[in-house]
């Protein structure tokens, strides 16, 4: 299986916030379309200080330490919220912020909320409950 990407748009949540209290436009909304990189072995989404600017993401709790894939260490901003757009589906979660203009990531969690898995025959996303989202609790 090669690398799946897919195209999302992601918005600033607290502009949405405000936008919903008539505080400001929905056009004041800052949006992004994006092709990103689906990472089942990336825990959280990952955007990076490019798209933070851009969308104008708060930080909203102290760095965290994160692993990379090539085992190097570091600590990451968190920003948020950030909602994430998927063909009909919505999440709303937290990111972290890659040093640079890195790659962003589309990591397990957003997949989880949004009812998503990577099909890797079709190399996409696909919903894992096509008639709706299916939530189990215990």
């Amino acid at each position: 299986m090669g690398f799946v990407y897919a195209n999302i748009e992601l918005a600033n949540g607290g502009d949405i916030v405000l936008a919903k209290r008539h505080l400001i436009g929905d056009e004041e909304v800052r949006r992004m379309p994006l092709n990103i990189m689906v990472d089942t072995g990336s825990i959280m989404l990952a955007v990076n200080e490019e798209i933070r600017d851009y969308l104008g993401l708060d930080e909203v709790e102290e760095k965290r330490l994160s692993r990379f894939a090539d085992g190097r260490t570091m600590e990451l901003e968190v920003v948020g919220p950030v909602e994430i757009h998927y063909e009909g589906r919505i999440c709303t979660t937290n990111a972290l912020v890659l040093p640079g203009d890195s790659e962003p990531l589309l990591g397990a969690i957003p997949l989880e909320e949004m009812d998503l898995w990577v099909s890797p025959n079709r190399g996409m996303l696909v919903p894992a409950h096509p008639d709706g989202q299916i939530m189990i609790l215990k």
